[in-house]
């Protein structure tokens, strides 16, 4: 049985803030132990639409040097990676040593949408639920680090979330017709995760659940089982030590700053205004 999803009182934001920010100069440890042992880590991040996914990985890759840590999402496949090994394209963006991938809906395409949606056969299906736990067994076996996170959410919040984003200018672009689609196949997406999880969830590769009613506290989870997953140990530093800046040399003869184009100071029409809203 699954754990139930009971009402828990929301995290005060100066809390979730607070933790939030001490989870996160965690990751940044994490990621320098990453780069310093040539560790290779993956995490997948995988759920309903509107389950806090992108959020989630906004949060934990905020501080992180994206020379280290990638956020791979995949469009559709063209034409040419359609007639591929279904696995070809994403082995293609895996981690080399000293990185971090962060799969923003992964090769679970096939047990999810593709599945749902009819844009895969029986038979490419049924494969896939057979490929993919020897597909990450691999992985595993050849030293990579892999965390698969399921973000879970009610299908009242989940519409709840639609209903928010389609009044939202800011964020009406994540609105697509796939994703009202997903409302009214909710049944069928859950026989799906079902059978994905029945499938896919072996010992060498688990799946993990994100409770994500509460999207803080699915953040805060997120992290602290990411951090728990990877071996990781903090790395020394030497203190960088910071030269004085030189003395411009006077015999410099600098271009006057009326030589380039600068932007317009918006900025400071917009102290303006408000020194005058804010006026007597």
């Amino acid at each position: 049985m699954g754990k139930s999803k009971g009402k828990t009182r929301r995290i005060p934001l100066a809390v979730y803030e607070a933790e939030l920010r001490r989870l996160q100069a965690q990751l940044v440890e994490m990621q320098e132990w990453v780069r310093a042992t040539g560790a290779r880590v993956v995490v997948l991040f995988e759920g309903r639409d509107a389950a806090g996914k992108g959020s989630a990985i906004k949060r934990i890759s905020e501080y992180l040097s994206p020379r280290t840590v990638r956020v791979v999402a995949l469009p559709t496949p063209t034409q040419r990676e359609a007639s591929q090994w279904y696995f070809q394209r994403y082995v293609a963006h895996l981690p080399a040593a000293g990185e971090v991938v962060l799969f923003d809906r992964s090769w679970y395409n096939r047990a999810g949408v593709e599945r749902v949606m009819g844009f895969c056969t029986e038979q490419e299906y049924e494969r896939f639920l057979r490929q993919a736990p020897r597909f990450e067994q691999m992985l595993v076996e050849d030293g990579i680090v892999l965390c698969k996170l399921w973000f879970s959410v009610s299908r009242e919040e989940q519409h709840k979330r639609f209903v928010s984003r389609a009044s939202d200018p800011m964020r009406r672009w994540k609105l697509s017709p796939m994703d009202t689609e997903s409302i009214t196949r909710w049944n069928d997406y859950s026989r799906a995760k079902d059978r994905m999880f029945a499938s896919t969830d072996v010992f060498w590769a688990r799946w993990v659940t994100i409770e994500s009613e509460d999207k803080r506290a699915s953040r805060l989870n997120a992290i602290e089982h990411i951090l728990a997953t990877v071996p990781w140990e903090p790395i020394a530093h030497p203190p960088f030590e910071i030269p004085e800046m030189p003395a411009e040399d006077e015999d410099i003869n600098r271009p006057s700053r009326g030589d380039y184009l600068y932007a317009d100071d918006h900025a400071a029409r917009v102290l303006k205004e408000a020194d005058r809203d804010s006026g007597p």
